[in-house]
């Protein structure tokens, strides 16, 4: 019997992504597996129900119809209750669940008996690459940070020459460079702004200066051990931090636009503009925090608002900017889950290897446990 795989709607405010394309629909298949869609679930992405019908799936008109018998549900956000409670036993979840924050859904997966994975959680190895979900929709949202300062900023990004005198280009700071960050620095270098930016891991200067940007960084000891083996930046000292802050104080006066994207995996966002950085730009200047939705790099933005301060300074706090370029995002991230599901069917049957060190490092919960290091208490 071949492998049912369902694909439901979107229940997240504002989630304008699918998890399954047209494109993606036809590769599992060929991999063996059928494929059910909810009614509706590419509409965010302008995919109509039709280009998945021609594409081999059956569209249904509620969850419970999808769901029925499915054996491996894909999404984009963690599944909403009554999509959990119409799971079959057994069922394999396959989503972005942030799980650090997400727990109520991490319980009620366990609860459920699913084996749910979460794609954030794939590790940052050559051979699960085309899985990382994190650098494909980073790669957008630094793109889209910039186009949303842009049109916030009141003046043009490049250097124009005109018969009625010289148009200055804008100043653009980049802080945190991980791929959100480098994507950023090459749009507003495409759109002519002067770039400099900052990250806390040495072996990002050698990318922006690539690319070229300026880097900014108090280049200490502590900056050059301030990298985790894989990759990511370990959180820094107060000492640091601190000379940091003097740093960026002395060059943000001079910015028009600052673009924030620095995370730390399974903490808060680190704080990296106060209230007083804030006031001390000027009148018409731009900030963007990309990571507003793990409570921000820059004190005074709100999730999902844009807030003009008292000395005019505009702070954009779009929660989910991949969504705001929703067909290309969900082309990679559909492209992301069918890599994943590959490890899941081997000859159009079920074989969930959990000793391979991609779907271990992935698992959050299995035989109605939370089995992730990371995730028990």
């Amino acid at each position: 019997m071949a492998i049912a795989i369902a694909a439901t709607r979107e229940r997240r405010e504002g989630e304008t992504r699918c998890a399954v394309t047209p494109e993606t629909v036809r590769k599992l298949i060929a991999l063996g597996a059928t494929v059910s869609v909810e009614a509706g679930v590419g509409a965010g992405s302008s995919i109509p129900d039709n280009d998945y019908i021609e594409a081999g799936a059956a569209v249904k008109p509620d969850t419970r119809a999808v769901l029925e018998g499915a054996d491996i549900l894909l999404k984009v956000r963690g599944p909403a209750g009554p999509e959990i409670s119409a799971l079959k036993p057994g069922a394999i979840v396959v989503a972005m669940l942030d799980a650090h924050r997400e727990k109520d859904t991490v319980g009620a997966l366990k609860g459920a008996g699913a084996t749910a994975f979460a794609m954030e959680f794939v590790p940052r190895i050559t051979r699960a690459q085309v899985m990382d979900v994190l650098s494909s929709q980073a790669n957008l949202a630094g793109y889209r940070a910039v186009i949303e300062a842009a049109n916030a900023y009141g003046k043009g990004f490049p250097m124009m020459m005109t018969a009625a005198g010289t148009v200055a280009a804008a100043k653009c700071f980049i802080m945190g460079v991980g791929v959100a960050g480098l994507q950023a620095i090459a749009t507003a270098r495409r759109l002519g702004a002067v770039v400099t930016a900052t990250d806390v891991r040495p072996a990002t200067k050698e990318q922006v200066e690539s690319l070229g940007a300026k880097f900014l960084a108090v280049e200490d000891e502590e900056f050059k051990n301030a990298q985790t083996a894989g990759g990511y930046a370990k959180p820094m000292s107060p000492e640091y931090q601190a000379k940091q802050a003097e740093l960026t104080a002395t060059h943000i006066l001079k910015q028009d636009i600052v673009i924030t994207t620095a995370l730390i995996p399974g903490r808060p966002a680190p704080k990296l503009l106060s209230a007083e950085h804030v006031a001390s730009m000027k009148p018409g200047s731009v900030i963007v925090d990309l990571a507003v939705e793990a409570g921000g790099n820059v004190e005074g933005s709100k999730l999902n608002e844009v807030v003009t301060t008292a000395n005019g300074v505009t702070i954009v706090g779009w929660s989910n900017l991949p969504g705001r370029i929703a067909a290309d995002a969900s082309a990679l991230y559909a492209r992301n889950l069918f890599a994943f599901v590959g490890l899941l069917i081997k000859d159009g049957a079920l074989a969930v290897d959990l000793e391979d060190e991609i779907l271990k490092a992935a698992i959050v919960t299995h035989g109605g446990a939370i089995v992730h290091e990371g995730l028990k208490s």
